[in-house]
């Protein structure tokens, strides 16, 4: 099957789609939408692993230890499914998983990746979203050692950066994952759902990372300067669903099939032709992700 679009970043293995995981990937495929799952934490690492071996092609993963599960914190129902906090974890009544801190182990997490279905490390990298300094320094040790786990095996880096909104400090996510990179990196890879400045963005291609864009795009203009100037072999399209669903779907649960309104508004704001870009997205994605044809 040769591919009409590629989803480089979803989470088909959350538990948002627990009820229907497999007609989702079936559907997408069917829409000729290949798609990598990635990964969070161990056990979503793991799912990721699994769902990518029931597909003879079109599914991959990309397994590593995202920023926010290297500290205790509230997360969204739909990534790990349902549990009340107890009164004792300080966030009572809320449903939910709460993270408990995860340490990087190295060992579990290079012996997922030796799976051929495995494609990349991550997701991985700073996020400032709520700050704590404790909590930062978890982070950026846990990036240090993906960073260093992604060199050793040769796989590309998933990166996931997220500036906070409170402080001066709080805004320099992209300026620290930038040093860290360019002191730790060996390899190259790709930063997810993008929303650094023109200027963020020439440091990344000048380390050779590619830029990814979700269904966000098609409906607010902040990404429109990066998307309208950076050179299209180095742009991919996500969804990162069940998240931010594209314009026409708001509202609804997102999944890899919709990745196609993305890639229309990349075309759209680029002013190029829609299977021009489309054709090149495929491409990028299996040269950063080292996905040949016949995989």
């Amino acid at each position: 099957m040769i591919p009409q679009f590629f989803d480089i970043h979803t989470h088909v293995n959350f538990a948002a789609f627990d009820e229907d995981r497999d007609e989702v990937v079936k559907r997408a495929l069917a829409g000729g939408v290949w798609m990598i799952n990635v990964g969070t934490q161990k056990g979503t690492s793991l799912k990721a692993v699994e769902l990518a071996n029931k597909y003879k092609e079109g599914v991959y993963a990309i397994i590593g230890l995202h920023p926010i599960h290297t500290g205790k914190s509230y997360h969204d129902k739909e990534e790990l499914g349902s549990a009340t906090v107890k009164a004792s974890d300080g966030q009572a009544g809320q449903t939910g998983f709460v993270s408990r801190g995860e340490v990087f182990d190295k060992n579990y997490y290079k012996k997922l990746a030796e799976d051929k279905k495995v494609v990349g490390i991550g997701e991985c990298g700073l996020d400032y979203y709520h700050l704590d300094s404790n909590f930062i320094e978890k982070q950026k040790q846990a990036f240090i050692d993906q960073i260093k786990l992604a060199n050793e095996i040769n796989k590309p880096l998933m990166l996931h950066i997220r500036n906070g909104e409170d402080n001066k400090q709080g805004r320099q996510a992209y300026k620290d994952t930038l040093e860290l990179l360019k002191t730790y990196s060996k390899t190259k890879g790709n930063a997810h759902f993008f929303a650094g400045s023109w200027e963020e963005t020439k440091q990344f291609l000048e380390l050779g990372f590619t830029l990814s864009f979700t269904g966000v795009i098609t409906f607010t203009h902040d990404y429109d300067e990066v998307i309208r100037n950076i050179p299209l072999d180095m742009i991919m399209s996500e969804t990162d669903a069940p998240f931010v669903s594209p314009v026409p779907y708001r509202g609804k649960r997102n999944e890899p099939v919709f990745v196609r309104e993305v890639v229309k508004k990349i075309a759209e704001i680029k002013g190029e032709n829609f299977e021009k870009i489309a054709f090149s997205l495929i491409q990028n994605a299996r040269r950063v992700f080292k996905i040949d044809k016949t995989s």
